[in-house]
């Protein structure tokens, strides 16, 4: 049987990440996320700028996020990274099970053997509530981010993929998270991919 892979594409401010790097937690696997940029970067020679710390201004923590890869550039630029990005994904899908946030990787997978392929959303009061409770962003900084962090990722998404991230035809699970918060929308998933692919659950895993 090969490995599977988990794919996590989600709106700004939904959580999604967290909710994927619980879920790996609780399915006792890898979770992959920047550590995909920093292998673009070292394969590439192209620099990543990383994420400010929390004493950083919000617009500069969050400012590469509108750029699913950290690095605005030219056309041709963008097309090389994403070729490079593509082929660390297919490798790490193959010889691991995994969870792999973003990067159209849903679009990528697409014909792994094993996929499940998800889309984390929230609506947009409790979008706005995890920016600036768990984010800690300014309000008016949450709604710009919210913004143009989704209409980026929607654009790149359309460029690579073509389509749109939340297109209902090309994901297997959509769930809202703020219906059950993110370790309940993690344990809900956990118990959709453990009976997707038939996975016995760690005698050991408490909640």
């Amino acid at each position: 049987m090969s490995h599977y892979a988990i794919t996590i594409t989600r709106q700004f401010g939904s959580l999604g990440r967290p909710i994927a790097k619980r879920l790996a937690e609780r399915l006792g696997i890898e979770y992959y996320d920047r550590d995909i940029v920093e292998q673009v970067s070292r394969e590439t020679g192209l620099s990543v700028h990383t994420i400010s710390d929390e004493e950083e201004s919000a617009t500069n923590r969050f400012w590469k996020m509108k750029f699913p890869l950290g690095v605005p550039g030219t056309n041709m630029v963008q097309d090389h990274i994403f070729e490079v990005q593509r082929q660390i994904i297919l490798d790490l899908a193959e010889k691991e099970d995994c969870i792999i946030v973003g990067r159209c990787s849903d679009y990528v997978l697409r014909d792994h053997e094993q996929v499940i392929r998800i889309y984390i959303y929230a609506d947009t009061e409790q979008r706005m509530k995890n920016c600036v409770n768990t984010l800690h962003l300014e309000p008016h900084t949450a709604g710009k981010m919210m913004k143009d962090v989704d209409k980026a990722r929607e654009l790149y998404h359309i460029r690579y993929a073509g389509y749109f991230p939340n297109d209902v035809e090309h994901q297997d699970i959509m769930i809202n998270s703020g219906f059950l918060g993110v370790d309940g929308t993690a344990e809900a998933l956990e118990m959709l991919v453990r009976k997707k692919f038939e996975i016995g659950k760690d005698p050991d895993m408490t909640d």
